[in-house]
């Protein structure tokens, strides 16, 4: 069913076009060229009007055969991490990597491989199936930037399904947490630090006091916490005023996240006070959360889809985001599917080629699953 050698050409030629997230022109025209050449419309929006990335999502249709059939899409990214300039890829005892110079770019791309194979597969076939769309996002990796900027109205779908997470194919992320990042600006008062220290308020002493008071990282089952950096610069002599300091929460509940980021403003506020300084503090939501349970129609789909290629369904929660955090915050029900890339974002990156044929047999056996009773 699934042409080996032609998805394997495929995945090789697309991790070959250099797409280094927000600069994504390329790899974004070379995917309209084929998606046309094989029988969708597509449409790229206009998201990076307010990403700023040379490209924007593509939204791509393939005409349904058949009226019995839900309408469903499969979503994959386009973008990459760095290092992601020329990387060349190499075959080894049945995996795919890179030279070890760069990243592989299996994720995203071999998702979207998997999504041409997916295609070719059902018309070879003369599958019967309802409207499908295949949406490739931009900006993923910058912070989900392209899905954030999505126009929900130009996905007709019932439900759908991200190409986009590790583990091997049959697993399910059916439930993720929603994200909220913290810059503060911690402000103290400057002074000679020989001479006059008593007279100063350092802004890293505030800081460090106040990161031993936050909850963080594991901090119950639903919600972990991280401080990613905090900065104040200047000479030994003169006592510090001024931190600037990044943090992020996460939770599968909207208003543990809450709780947690009030906890950890709190936390800077109360000992800036006591230590007579200043905190200003911006939060800004990333993505929703989701969670969909196994009786739910985009679950229930996909399980037995998972079955039905002789794999064992495995249901999970992620602790990270993915497009399909925003896709089901707009009201298109969305999970993850895992696609079998390892050690992404990494030198090291690697695709078994079992899995990336693996992926588009899952997609086709989904699709089949749609008919309505």
């Amino acid at each position: 069913m699934v042409n080996e050698k032609r998805i394997i050409d495929q995945f090789l030629q697309l991790v070959q076009i250099d797409s280094e997230t927000s600069k994504e022109r390329k790899i974004a025209d070379y995917l309209i060229h084929v998606m046309e050449s094989i029988g969708l419309d597509v449409i790229e929006d206009k998201s990076n009007d307010k990403s700023r990335h040379e490209a924007g999502n593509l939204i791509c249709k393939l005409e349904g055969n058949s009226s019995d059939t839900e309408t469903i899409f499969f979503t994959a990214h386009m973008d990459t991490v760095a290092p992601g300039k020329s990387i060349k890829p190499v075959i080894r005892e049945n995996m795919i990597l890179s030279d070890g110079t760069t990243i592989l770019g299996a994720d995203d791309k071999a998702g979207i491989a998997a999504i041409i194979e997916c295609i070719h597969v059902l018309k070879e076939m003369e599958t019967s199936h309802g409207d499908l769309y295949f949406v490739i996002m931009s900006g993923e990796e910058s912070g989900l930037v392209g899905s954030r900027y999505f126009d929900s109205s130009l996905l007709p779908a019932d439900y759908g399904y991200a190409l986009d997470s590790n583990g091997q194919v049959g697993q399910v992320m059916t439930a993720a947490p929603a994200q909220s990042k913290l810059y503060a600006s911690i402000k103290g008062k400057a002074a000679h630090a020989g001479v006059n220290p008593e007279k100063g308020v350092s802004a890293i002493s505030i800081t460090a006091k106040a990161i031993t008071k936050m909850p963080l990282g594991r901090v119950d089952e639903e919600t972990t916490a991280n401080i990613g950096s905090f900065e104040g610069k200047g000479p030994t002599n003169v006592v510090c005023d001024e931190v600037l300091l990044i943090a992020e929460a996460r939770s599968l509940s909207e208003n543990k996240l809450k709780k947690q980021v009030h906890n950890m403003i709190e936390a800077l506020e109360h000992t800036a006070t006591i230590m007579g300084g200043e905190v200003e503090v911006n939060v800004k939501s990333m993505y929703p959360s989701y969670h969909f349970k196994s009786n739910d129609k985009v679950v229930e789909t996909v399980v037995n889809a998972i079955a039905g290629i002789g794999r064992k369904p495995i249901l999970k929660t992620s602790g990270g985001g993915s497009d399909a955090n925003h896709l089901s915050g707009k009201g298109i029900p969305t999970v993850n599917l895992a696609i079998g890339y390892e050690n992404i974002h990494t030198k090291n990156e690697r695709m078994p080629i079992q899995e990336l044929v693996k992926i588009p047999e899952l997609m086709v056996e989904i699709i089949k699953q749609t008919r309505i009773d």
